[in-house]
């Protein structure tokens, strides 16, 4: 790691919790059957930061939209989405997210198909997962699965989540 980066990770970190919010894009999941949240809240409130938005949605523009404003409203610092970001008709989150985004972070979405190749093979190519910068808080689109979930959070997310919430701050 460079000296610039560690010294950002130190500035970030000595700022206090990151507020996040979790949305969920699913025809089927319910606040019981959501594991991505349940998996997502515990990791997050282990590392000291909060979880101050909770929502599940259909994958429709209008719900897609409406939950990026409520998370924005709720004062979430990053916002993760999971679901819906597929090639099939209807997954439209990338579609409604890509056109909200201000900054795009395409280094996201390069990074996380890459680690997905070597767990997926080449199906991760039909993965539209993204992440940019949306009045000044960080959004993240993920696959809905749990595996796609796991490795954005435990390989990308994760290790930068200080430093993203601080960056886009300053």
């Amino acid at each position: 790691m460079s000296e610039s980066t560690a010294k950002h990770r130190e500035i970030a970190r000595a700022r206090g919790p990151v507020n996040l919010a979790i949305v969920t894009v699913s025809d089927t999941r319910t606040p019981e059957t959501d594991t991505n949240y349940h998996y997502l809240k515990p990791e997050i409130e282990a590392l000291g930061h909060r979880v101050v938005g909770y929502r599940i949605i259909k994958d429709e523009p209008e719900q897609v939209a409406q939950a990026l404003e409520e998370m924005v409203q709720a004062g979430a610092q990053i916002i993760l989405f999971n679901g819906g970001t597929g090639i099939a008709p209807r997954d439209t989150t990338y579609d409604v997210l890509a056109r909200k985004i201000e900054k795009p972070m395409p280094g996201f979405g390069e990074l996380f198909r890459m680690l997905s190749y070597s767990e997926v093979g080449a199906a991760a190519m039909l993965s539209r997962a993204t992440a940019g910068t949306y009045r000044k808080k960080v959004v993240i689109s993920t696959p809905g699965s749990p595996n796609a979930v796991k490795v954005a959070w435990e390989k990308l997310i994760k290790p930068e989540l200080e430093h993203l919430a601080w960056e886009v701050a300053r």
